[in-house]
């Protein structure tokens, strides 16, 4: 299972990973954690909703956008909180 993904240059360490086709086209799910101090990095990081997908142990690439994205807790703005973020990219087409 590979233990990272790469968003528009971002580094991500992931403590899980699925990956699959539909259609044709790539879609990995991804659930890592998200400590108070980088949580200002990855949420403005997942704001811009579509990226360069790079997954290094898959030389995996592809443009892809969030399908869906959610957090285990909301107030990862208190320090020393650690929440657990779900996502899902799917590849765009052409």
């Amino acid at each position: 299972m590979p233990n990272e993904i790469v968003l528009d240059g971002e580094s991500i360490v992931v403590g899980s990973f699925k990956q699959e086709k539909i259609d044709g086209l790539h879609k990995i799910y991804v659930v890592f954690p998200v400590t108070s101090e980088e949580y200002h990095r990855i949420s403005t990081l997942l704001y811009q909703g579509t990226f360069a997908v790079f997954v290094p142990e898959l030389n995996l690439s592809f443009r892809g956008t969030i399908q869906q994205y959610f957090t285990s807790i909301t107030d990862l703005y208190k320090q020393g909180n650690v929440g657990e973020f779900t996502l899902s990219l799917i590849e765009l087409k052409g």
